[in-house]
């Protein structure tokens, strides 16, 4: 029975994912036979679990939503992970009503009702001890979100009222194919018809959203993800600039959180980053923050020029500071002594 039960377990929280499976994949997963899958199928129908099935080639598994679902089953990290996630979501946005910021807040209030009652007690006891901080970013409509994961799921062409940067108004019609979070920003990769090319959108500049009947043939991506075609677009006007730091990887990820920045520990104490800057100013701060030793090892000739005469200059300072505060500390000596003798 316990097999049973632990198979049981898999298998729902395999299909909890969303997306769907065919039976030769769970098959392989699980580790069970096409048999005993469809057993396991029927029981979780049996336990009011909504299951659709697709026979045949192409055939799936899926768990449809329902309008009554039986708890998550969700362990105790995934529980905690569940609210951490809700929670700091929610700590992100500008509050607006139907923002994914707002949707994840109501959310984390009502979480706990659908998790195993023996889960409840600390459902509630991280939702009174933990604490986020607000961080303002735009905020994006949460059905909007929804709308474009369906365009994408489903591969529709979709039109839209783009705002630029410059608060320029363009309508596009584009082929939605990948939604990327990055630094606190929503984007949308998408092929827009119009220039024959790949674009990427904020989606908080995305208004009058419309979904269409017409189907498009999915592309590969232009490059080895989503995310990475976007920060190379966002590099383009910055320089990358590379170091080895002597302390460990958490130091330096700490340091440069709000850096977009590559981090790689190459020992227990030393670091490679690599971090793209607008300006050469931007590495300073966080260097001086961590107090430790460092090597440049690229940089842009100009970057390279910059910092060795920032570095001249502030040794100059220094040494400038050094020689006055020596007088400085001579000077009083002596005037104290002075004193001393005409008080004997």
């Amino acid at each position: 029975m316990a097999d049973v039960t632990a198979r049981m377990l898999a298998l729902l929280s395999t299909l909890q994912t969303g997306r769907s499976f065919s039976g030769d994949e769970l098959v392989q997963r699980l580790g069970t036979s096409p048999r005993t899958l469809r057993r396991d199928v029927d029981r979780l129908r049996g336990y009011g679990y909504p299951v659709e099935t697709q026979p045949g080639p192409g055939g799936y598994y899926r768990l449809t939503a329902g309008r009554t679902m039986p708890p998550l089953v969700l362990d105790d990290d995934e529980a905690v992970a569940t609210l951490l996630a809700l929670a700091s979501l929610g700590s992100v946005g500008s509050s607006a009503e139907g923002g994914i910021d707002d949707a994840a807040t109501r959310a984390y209030g009502k979480v706990d009702q659908f998790l195993p009652a023996r889960l409840r007690s600390r459902a509630v006891a991280v939702r009174e001890s933990v604490e986020t901080s607000h961080q303002d970013a735009p905020s994006v409509p949460a059905e909007q979100l929804g709308e474009l994961a369906e365009a994408i799921g489903r591969q529709e062409q979709i039109s839209f009222a783009y705002r630029s940067a410059r608060g320029s108004e363009t309508i596009r019609r584009v082929e939605p194919h990948r939604q990327i979070h990055h630094l606190l920003r929503w984007y949308l990769l998408a092929w827009d018809l119009a220039r024959d090319d790949w674009r990427v959108f904020r989606v908080d500049r995305i208004n009058d959203l419309r979904r269409s009947t017409t189907r498009y043939t999915a592309r590969p991506l232009p490059a080895d993800s989503a995310t990475a075609y976007l920060r190379e677009g966002l590099h383009k006007a910055k320089h990358a600039v590379r170091l080895v730091i002597d302390a460990p990887a958490e130091a330096v990820i700490d340091a440069f959180k709000y850096q977009d920045a590559e981090i790689q520990a190459v020992g227990p104490t030393t670091t490679e980053l690599t971090v793209a800057l607008d300006t050469w100013h931007w590495l300073l701060l966080p260097l001086a923050f961590l107090d430790v030793s460092y090597r440049i090892v690229g940089a842009p000739p100009d970057f390279a020029a910059a910092y060795r005469s920032f570095a001249e200059r502030l040794l100059e300072a220094s040494t400038s500071f050094a020689s006055a505060a020596g007088a400085k500390t001579s000077q009083p000596s002596s005037r104290a002594s002075l004193r001393t003798g005409s008080e004997t």
